[in-house]
């Protein structure tokens, strides 16, 4: 197929490769000549500008920041619908919050063009092995339509209902990953401090009761996980300022909906403090940083 990739950074740049390796024809964009230099060295046909990929393409899939630049890319003066043919799929897998998503949405459907939201969870990791879970917002037959894409760069594939709702799933999931980060970095710090030594004590979490995702897979404290960007000066992974992005949606929705996220805003307040004290692009793993200054 011929696919465009709009945002190529630590995620987007893994997934399009996969699409690549796949065999399929991938047009990208992205404002980081970097990141469009590893693109071209994989076999992607670098695009000047959003619309010179998009023309090009059968489906669109974009990984962007923020809610804004999703919304220019697809609805701004040189946004993509305006060059894009009726019957084109996107699939928008960037974090935002459900209300944009279903504007997009409306707005493609205008135009014959079918949009569904598919945000990741899973990783820079899981962007380079393929086995990301998509969560998955739209109607049965778009859901069917972009699963031969979505299983080029991931391995699990969940259809949450209509659009938004994949939006909703990604923004809950977040809320509990930067809970749950933030209560495995207490831990190990509080019991480095005690005395035990720090593999010793990540060996008994994760045979016990404390186990989770972010103390098995993505450890808070240096060389416990050989692949976590914690073993890496927390380098290369799913910035901090992202984090606190996504809790903020969360709480930004909570808020609307008058359900409490207690823990959620203590862990929004210890994020915010850690970009003020300079560690936004540092992984979110790096919350380390608030309990310990010499994790090692």
């Amino acid at each position: 197929m011929k696919i465009a990739f709009i945002g190529l950074g630590n995620m987007g740049g893994s997934m399009a490769q996969n699409l690549l390796k796949s065999g399929h024809q991938v047009f990208g964009y992205d404002l980081s000549e970097t990141a469009l230099q590893h693109f071209a060295a994989a076999g992607g046909i670098v695009c000047d500008s959003p619309q010179a990929a998009a023309k090009q393409a059968e489906v669109v899939v974009s990984m962007l920041p923020a809610a804004k630049h999703v919304r220019d890319v697809y609805l701004g003066k040189h946004g993509i619908l305006n060059v894009l043919q009726a019957g084109s799929l996107c699939i928008d897998s960037s974090t935002i919050d459900p209300q944009t998503i279903q504007e997009i949405a409306a707005a493609a459907q205008a135009k014959q063009v079918r949009v569904c939201d598919a945000p990741v969870s899973g990783g820079t990791l899981g962007a380079k092995d393929g086995t990301l879970t998509f969560m998955v917002g739209a109607d049965d037959a778009t859901f069917e339509a972009v699963k031969p894409v979505l299983s080029c760069m991931g391995k699990n594939l969940v259809h949450c209902g209509a659009v938004g709702t994949g939006q909703v799933a990604k923004i809950c999931n977040n809320l509990i990953l930067g809970i749950s980060m933030t209560a495995v970095a207490e831990g190990m710090a509080l019991g480095a401090k005690l005395g035990i030594d720090p593999q010793a004590l990540a060996g008994v979490i994760n045979s016990s009761t404390g186990r989770c995702w972010s103390s098995e897979i993505y450890n808070p404290w240096p060389d416990i996980c050989a692949n976590a960007p914690s073993s890496r000066g927390y380098t290369d992974g799913f910035a901090a300022q992202l984090m606190l992005k996504d809790l903020g949606l969360a709480v930004d929705a909570a808020q609307q909906a008058e359900q409490p996220v207690v823990l959620g805003s203590m862990v929004q307040k210890l994020y915010q403090q850690l970009c003020q004290d300079g560690h936004a692009h540092l992984d979110f793993s790096s919350i380390m940083h608030q309990y310990t200054t010499t994790p090692a």
